[in-house]
This record gives structure tokens, sequence and C-alpha cells, in this order.
């Protein structure tokens, strides 16, 4: 699992207790008298690196959970720095995406859309919906798209949340059912897609800019 206090991947080492008053006979249950106990629980785990814990929650039923178990402690989602190059619009999307992955993946990924759409159209991929500016982006191979970054971008069409509504201010941020490890990728195309904009370019610039140095020193 990835640490969301540090973001270190480490194996998953859950430790899952019911939640008690007193005693393990007081554990606390929900339901009507009649029905099966379902039981609210919840678990830890533990960063070897940071020594940060991370606790999850949900209802179980015979030691079986009855929903996805969700994630209270910390609150939202350690993904690393976002690079100073990337506009403060486009990071605001980013951050709260990742600050509400944890509580709403459906949420998360809206705003993991609205995002995409900002930086795609910031470096003028605009269309009239986003599943053309997709398009666009990938027809766009003399831009110097990777093969894997190529991949990436093709299988966002394949979430309806990223391509088959209008761009428009009252549907950007359209909420649709999508599932946690659903939001989680699509935040890794947004930070690929960062390294891509903002941070490869910086670096290639700096690259020439040292060699001209050189050049010009050297007569």
């Amino acid at each position: 699992m990835k640490c969301p206090h540090c973001a270190v991947h480490f194996y998953e080492n859950w430790q899952q207790q019911p939640f008690c008053r007193g005693g393990i006979k007081d554990a606390l249950f929900d339901g009507p008298p009649e029905a099966p106990k379902s039981q609210w629980a919840y678990q830890t785990a533990q960063c070897p690196k940071c020594n940060e814990v991370t606790i999850e929650i949900t209802r179980v039923l015979g030691g079986t959970p009855l929903e996805d178990w969700r994630q209270v402690h910390p609150i939202g989602s350690s993904r690393g720095p976002v690079s100073k190059k990337v506009p403060a619009n486009i990071v605001k999307d980013y951050d709260e995406a990742c600050s509400v992955l944890t509580i709403s993946a459906r949420a998360s990924a809206a705003l993991a859309r609205s995002c995409l759409q900002k930086m795609l159209r910031a470096h003028s991929y605009k269309a009239r919906t986003l599943a053309l500016e997709i398009d666009m982006l990938l027809n766009a191979l003399n831009k110097g798209l990777s093969t894997k970054l190529l991949q990436t971008i093709a299988e966002i069409k394949h979430f309806d949340n990223f391509s088959t509504h209008p761009t428009d201010d009252e549907t950007t941020l359209q909420v649709i059912d999508v599932e946690s490890h659903e939001a989680n990728w699509c935040l890794e195309i947004i930070e690929e897609l960062f390294d891509h904009f903002y941070e490869e370019p910086a670096q290639a610039k700096a690259r020439t800019e040292a060699l001209n140095a050189k050049l010009m020193a050297a007569g």
C-alpha cells in the first residue's frame, strides 16, 4: 500500500478490531434486534518509514466487511509536492481532488476531470467536449508524447466521468459513480501530465541553455 502520510509504498500490515465500549462483549452493533447483527470495526496499518498510522472503518458481519473500508485518518492523501511550474488554478483542483479522495472517490474524480480539462485547454487543446480534446492530444504525435503516456491518455476515454459529458460550466464537475482505485488512477494520470507539460519542457530548456552557454564560452 502507499502511505497517505509520506507516500512511501510498503507491505500492508492491517490489524482489525471491533469498536467496543468497555469490553469485547460491548462491541457496537447496528440494525434492528431481530436482524443479524452487523458490527462497526476499524483497522490500522503502520508505515515502517514514517511510523505514522492509517485508520479505516467499516461495518462487518461475521468478520466480513459489508462496505468498502473508509479511511478516517489521515484525511486526504499525500502524493508529494506539485511543481511550482504548474499554474495555481490547476494545482488547486489537483490538491482538492487529493484531499477528498478518501472521503468521496466520485468528487475526487470530478475534480481530477476539471484539472485535466484546464491543463489541456492551457495548451491549446480546445473542443466542444473533453473527449474531443483528448483526441486532439492523442493526435499530436509530434508533440513528443511517450508511448506509455499515449496509452495512458487513451484509456481515459473509457471512463464515463472523463469523456461522455459536455465541458460547459454545469457539467465539468458533474459527479458520476467511480470506484476509489479509478479515482486514484485519475490522479496518477494527472501527475504524469504535470511532468509532460511542465517539468520535462523546463528541464529540456535548461539543458539547451547550458549547452549554448558552453558553446559560446568555447568561442
